[in-house]
C-alpha cells in the first residue's frame, strides 16, 4: 500500500510534540524532536527499575554509610562519644549524691558519708561540711552535664553535617556521569527523592537517632551499674522489663522495615507528579488537563497516605507498648521498694535492709530510666527510615556507568574537526548493558570534512537526532565506529570529544539565570565583550539589548521568559562562544520566523567556512547548500548526495522536497 503524503503532514520536522524528559532539562541535556528515540526512549524492564535492581544488592547499608563517609570523619565522631559518655555519667551523679546525703545527713544511722569515684579524704568530717559539699557536688554535675553536652552537640552535628554534604555531593556526581540510558528512563521526582528527602532521613538519623541510642546505651548501662551497686536485688526488679522490651524491638524493627521501604517509594512517586505537573503546566492548561493531573497526584498523594499509615498505625502500637513497659517497670520499683521500707521487711525472696535515701536514688534512677526507653520507638523508626533511605542512596551509587573515559584514553588536542561514520547501527540499551529496543540505526556512513556540511533529513521517528548524539557519545553504537580525526571516540577522553563539539538541539534549555550566563555557560571565563560577538553572531543581540536589562535579563527557570525563538538564538549563542571545530545542529532554528531564520542560517554559514558542520534540517530550504544529504527512513539511508543530485534522481527527497514547496506528492511505503 502506498503512502500519501502532504505539505500540512509530510515532514513536518520539528512539530510533532516533543516527549520532554523532566530530568535531562533538569541536567541540560536536551533531546531532538524528530528522533523516535527521543520520542520513546530506551525501555526498562518492564517490572524492575535500575533503582530496584541495585537497591535489591544493598546490604547493611547503614554499615557502609559508616564504612565509605564516617571513617574519613571519625574524629568528631569519637569527640562526640566521649563527651556523651562524660555527660550522661555526670548527669547519673546527682541522685547518687542525694541519696548518700539523705542516709548520712537526714536519716538516723550510722552517718557515713562515702560516693564512689570520690577519695574519702575529699570528704568533709562534718554534717555540715557534707552537706556543703554535696551541694558542691550536684551543682558542678549539672555544669560538666551542660558543658559536655554542648560539646557532644557540636561535634554530632559536624559529623553528621560533613557525611551528608559529602552524600549529597557524591549522588550528584554520580547522577552526572551516569548514561543517558538512565536518564531516559528514570523519572525526576525519585532523582529529587534521594538528594533531599533521602539524605534528609540519613542526617536525621546521624543526627539525632544515632548519638540519642548512644546516650540511651549510656544511660540504662550506667543506670543498671549504679543501680546494682547500691541494691542489687531492688535492681533486678527495675529492669525485669528490658529482655521483654528489647524483644518487642526486634519484632517492630522487622515487621516496619519493609513499611518503611514501601513509603520511601511513594514519597519518590509524590514527588514524581508534582514535578511533572508543575513543569508541564502550560500542556496542562491547554489540553484542559487540570482535572486529570489533580487525579494523578490524589492518586499518588493517597498511596502516600496508606504507606505512611502502614508505619503509623504500627509505630503507634510499638510506642505506648514501650512506654508501658517502661512504666510498669517504674511502678515495680515504686512498689517494692516502698513496701520494703514501710514494713522494714524485704518482700518475698528479697533479704536485707533497704534504706530511704537508696530508696530515693532508686525512684530518681528509674524516672531517668523510663524516659530514654520512652524514646527507643523515636530511635527505631529513625533507624528504619535511614535504612531505606541509605538502601535508595547506595542502588544510585551502585548504578554502573558505561560510557566513560577509559584510563588510556586519548586527549584530543587541536582538533581539525574530520568526523567519521562507518556502518553505524544502534539500538537502545536500558542501564543493566541490554538491548531494550529495535534496531534505531542500521549501517550509516558518511564522511565529513572541515567546512563541509552534511544534512540528515527524514520523518519523524527516522532517527536523525539519535545519529547525531553518537558522535558526543551520550549513546553508543551496537555496531559500527563514529571516529574524530581519525580516533575513534570511544578511544577518546570524553572532556576533549565534547569540547570539540558545539551542540545546539531544537529542544533549548536555559538555566535560571542572566542571559550572560546562558551564554556563556560552558565557557564560563568568557568577557562580555566575547559574549556580545557570539549573540551577534546568532542573531540575538538585536532582541537581547531591547529587554529592559539587557544581557543581565534574568530568563527564568528553563528560559520560561524567553520565547522559543528566543531561547534558541541564546542556545546558538552559546555554542559559538564555544568556537568549536564540529558544530551539531538538531533543528537548531525549528522556533524561529522565517526572517530571522534566513538571517541565523547567514551567520551559520560563515561560521561553517572553517568547521564540520552536521545538521538535521527543519526546512529542507536551510540546507540546499550541504555538501551531502542523508536522507532517513525508519534507521536506514534510503538516499544520499547533494540537494541537485537527489531533486534530479525523483526518489524521496524529490517528494519531500515538492511537498515542502507546496506540491502534493508520494513517498512510498506503508501507512502509519
Amino acid at each position: 500500500m502506498r503512502r500519501v503524503y502532504r505539505p500540512e503532514t509530510l515532514f513536518v520536522v520539528g512539530s510533532a510534540p516533543t516527549l520532554e524528559r523532566s530530568v535531562r532539562s533538569r541536567f541540560a541535556v536536551s533531546i531532538g524532536f524528530m528522533s523516535r528515540g527521543a520520542l520513546s526512549g530506551p525501555m526498562s524492564h518492564a517490572d524492575e527499575s535500575a533503582f530496584d535492581r541495585y537497591r535489591a544488592d544493598v546490604t547493611r547499608p547503614l554499615a557502609r554509610l559508616f564504612r565509605e563517609y564516617g571513617t574519613s570523619r571519625a574524629r568528631w565522631l569519637t569527640i562526640g562519644l566521649l563527651a556523651n559518655l562524660v555527660a550522661q555519667a555526670a548527669s547519673l551523679f546527682p541522685p547518687v549524691v542525694l541519696g548518700t546525703a539523705i542516709n548520712a545527713l537526714f536519716q538516723s544511722g550510722d552517718g557515713a558519708y562515702t560516693l564512689p569515684f570520690v577519695p574519702a579524704a575529699w570528704v568533709p568530717a562534718t554534717p555540715q561540711g557534707q552537706f556543703w559539699f554535696s551541694v558542691a557536688l550536684i551543682a558542678g554535675s549539672f555544669v560538666v552535664t551542660g558543658v559536655f553536652t554542648w560539646v557532644y552537640g557540636i561535634s554530632a552535628n559536624l559529623f553528621a553535617h560533613e557525611v551528608m554534604h559529602a552524600v549529597r555531593t557524591d549522588s550528584f556526581t554520580k547522577l552526572m556521569r551516569l548514561d543517558m540510558t538512565f536518564f531516559d528512563d528514570k523519572q525526576t521526582g525519585e532523582v529529587m527523592a534521594i538528594l533531599n528527602n533521602d539524605a534528609g532521613n540519613l542526617e536525621m538519623f546521624l543526627d539525632n537517632a544515632l548519638m540519642n541510642s548512644l546516650r540511651l546505651l549510656i544511660m540504662v548501662g550506667g543506670i543498671a551499674f549504679v543501680l546494682f551497686a547500691l541494691n542489687w536485688q531492688l535492681a533486678l526488679v527495675t529492669l525485669v522489663a528490658v529482655p521483654v522490651i528489647v524483644a518487642f524491638t526486634w519484632w517492630f524493627m522487622r515487621v516496619v522495615a519493609p513499611r518503611y521501604r514501601a513509603r520511601q517509594s511513594a514519597v519518590a512517586g509524590f514527588n514524581t507528579r508534582i514535578e511533572n505537573g508543575i513543569g508541564g503546566i502550560e500542556l496542562v492548561k491547554t489540553t484542559n488537563s487540570e482535572g486529570y493531573e489533580r487525579k494523578r497526584v490524589r492518586d499518588a498523594s493517597r498511596n502516600l497516605f496508606e504507606t505512611t499509615m502502614s508505619v503509623l498505625r504500627l509505630s503507634y502500637f510499638y510506642r505506648p507498648g514501650m512506654e508501658l513497659l517502661a512504666g510498669l517497670s517504674f511502678t515495680a520499683t515504686f512498689l517494692v521498694g516502698g513496701y520494703w521500707l514501710f514494713t522494714g521487711t524485704a518482700p518475698g525472696p528479697l533479704t536485707g535492709t533497704l534504706e530511704v535515701g537508696t530508696f530515693v536514688t532508686f525512684i530518681l534512677m528509674t524516672q531517668r530510666f523510663v524516659a530514654p526507653l520512652a524514646e527507643v520507638s523515636n530511635i527505631v523508626d529513625q533507624f528504619q527510615n535511614a535504612r531505606a533511605s541509605a538502601e535508595r542512596v547506595f542502588g544510585l551509587s551502585d548504578i554502573p556507568v558505561n560510557i566513560e573515559s577509559d584510563e588510556d584514553a586519548v586527549v584530543l588536542e587541536d582538533p581539525e574537526g574530520v568526523v567519521s561514520y562507518d556502518g553505524v547501527s544502534f539500538a537502545y540499551r536500558d542501564v543493566f548493558g541490554e538491548v531494550a529496543s529495535e534496531p534505531i540505526l542500521r549501517d550509516v556512513s558518511f564522511d565529513a570534512e572541515p567546512g563541509e556540511t552534511v544534512a540528515v533529513v527524514g520523518e519523524t521517528g527516522a532517527g536523525k537526532s539519535t545519529l547525531l548524539k553518537l558522535l558526543l557519545r551520550l549513546y553508543e553504537p551496537t555496531e559500527g565506529t563514529v571516529r574524530v580525526d581519525g580516533y575513534d571516540v570511544e578511544d577518546l577522553t570524553l572532556s576533549s570529544l565534547r569540547d570539540a563539539v558545539g551542540y545546539v538541539s531544537q529542544d533549548t534549555h536555559l538555566f535560571d539565570g542572566t542571559i550572560a550566563e546562558n551564554v556563556r555557560y560552558g565557557r564560563f571565563e568568557a568577557d562580555d565583550e566575547t559574549v556580545r560577538r557570539a549573540a551577534r553572531a546568532a542573531e540575538a543581540h538585536g532582541f537581547i539589548t531591547d529587554l529592559p536589562n539587557g544581557y543581565e535579563t534574568r530568563v527564568g527557570e528553563r528560559g520560561v521568559k524567553l520565547s522559543g525563538g528566543q531561547r534558541q538564538r541564546v542556545s546558538l549563542a552559546r555554542a559559538v562562544l564555544r568556537d568549536p571545530p564540529v558544530l551539531v545542529l538538531d533543528e537548531a532554528t525549528s522556533a524561529v520566523d522565517t526572517e530571522t531564520e534566513r538571517a541565523i542560517q547567514r551567520s551559520l554559514d560563515r561560521l561553517s567556512e572553517d568547521r564540520t558542520t552536521l545538521v538535521v534540517a527543519h526546512r529542507l530550504s536551510t540546507v540546499v547548500d550541504a555538501d551531502e544529504i542523508l536522507v532517513l527512513d525508519d534507521g536506514d539511508v534510503i538516499e544520499q548526495g547533494s540537494h541537485d543530485e537527489l531533486v534530479d534522481g525523483g526518489g524521496a527527497y524529490a517528494a519531500l522536497w515538492r511537498a515542502q514547496t507546496g506540491e502534493e506528492t508520494d513517498w512510498g511505503g506503508d501507512d502509519d
